[in-house]
């Protein structure tokens, strides 16, 4: 039902009579319906129980128009799955009873399977059906974190902003690394697979913190872990990242992601003379603008899509996420701008 979607289109490298748009953290705090629905919930308990997770993802789809909804979980809760303690802390982010810090740390939790993931992922699947029954033609978005963010909350034990630990593990005990992170791609993998299986239409892999790495850390550590989690799909891959303009070639993981996504810092038609012409770009509207007055903000709407034109195809998002304080009108009024300005197809 989704295979002619604006979305799917245009990861494939089409471009259909407007750029498709949907944003990141799109369904969430920004939304009062959300704020409400959430009283009461914590957050790993919303992501787990079905009906509650798909009528968050659904929200904003009826709100604002947007061409995708983007399924409403976290990205440790495939650990969570596997069974490692972990919770999210309300004005923090997640925190691990348990850092993995040590060879032996590293050991015990990759002793356990990946397909405990998979066994234990019956509610993301509901939650998933539940989505797509009432998405029809209108495609979802699966998603996972990456190996290296997920690594840098589980050595930090919780949020950091330079993940110094987990930047140090790649270098002082490079086998424990890879066996990290290695089981990482796999748990990430399981985790896409059940949303797959029950009817995403396309994914995406969150690698919120790579941008705190070297390109050569990256390409040494992290992106052959990053390409065994995405590798083979059946369904279209995003590959989003903060801060990767000075690798964002290498985002492509050889060619294995469908998309880029590029945050604000780098212009899309400089991103596209870096990715070449085999890679949709998604991006990279600038999050600090929301709440600028519209006639700023619209000029720089047009500007991204016009940038956009340099890709192969384009999908309009932020360059990261909706701050919580964002006015919703605002994010509508953007959709519509989108998609009367067209997309530039020929």
């Amino acid at each position: 039902m989704t295979s002619s979607s604006a979305l799917v289109r245009a990861l494939q490298g089409d471009r259909p009579a407007s750029a498709p748009i949907w944003f990141m953290r799109q369904a969430g705090r920004s939304l009062p319906e959300y704020r409400e629905l959430r009283v009461g919930t914590r957050m790993l308990d919303a992501c787990l129980t079905p009906d509650l997770a798909a009528e968050i993802t659904l929200q904003p789809v009826r709100r604002h128009g947007v061409d995708a909804g983007i399924f409403f979980s976290d990205i440790v809760v495939p650990l969570r799955l596997a069974g490692v303690e972990v919770e999210i802390e309300p004005g923090r982010g997640p925190v691990f009873a348990a850092p993995v810090r040590t060879a032996d740390d590293v050991a015990r939790v990759t002793s356990i399977d990946p397909e405990e993931v998979a066994a234990a992922a019956a509610p993301i699947r509901e939650a998933v059906r539940l989505t797509t029954a009432e998405l029809g033609e209108t495609p979802l978005i699966g998603f996972a974190g990456a190996p290296f963010t997920l690594a840098a909350y589980l050595v930090e034990g919780g949020p950091s902003k330079e993940h110094l630990r987990a930047r140090a593990m790649m270098h002082a005990d490079p086998d424990s690394w890879h066996r990290l992170a290695g089981w990482l791609s796999r748990v990430s993998r399981a985790f896409l697979g059940a949303q797959i299986e029950a009817g995403v239409a396309a994914v995406q892999l969150f690698d919120s913190w790579a941008g705190s790495l070297s390109p050569s850390a990256f390409r040494a550590f992290v992106a052959p872990h990053s390409r065994a989690a995405v590798a083979d799909l059946p369904v279209p891959v995003i590959h989003f990242g903060v801060g990767t303009g000075p690798f964002l070639a290498d985002m492509r993981l050889d060619g294995v992601a469908d998309a880029v996504g590029v945050d604000w810092r780098l212009p899309l038609d400089e991103a596209a003379r870096m990715v070449g012409p085999d890679t949709t770009l998604q991006g990279n509207i600038d999050p600090a603008l929301l709440g600028a007055p519209w006639p700023v903000l619209e000029a720089h709407v047009r500007e991204v899509l016009q940038r956009g034109r340099a890709a192969r195809a384009h999908v309009v998002n932020l360059g990261h996420g909706v701050p919580p304080e964002t006015d919703p009108g605002v994010l509508t009024r953007i959709v519509e701008l989108v998609h009367a300005e067209g997309s530039g197809a020929e």
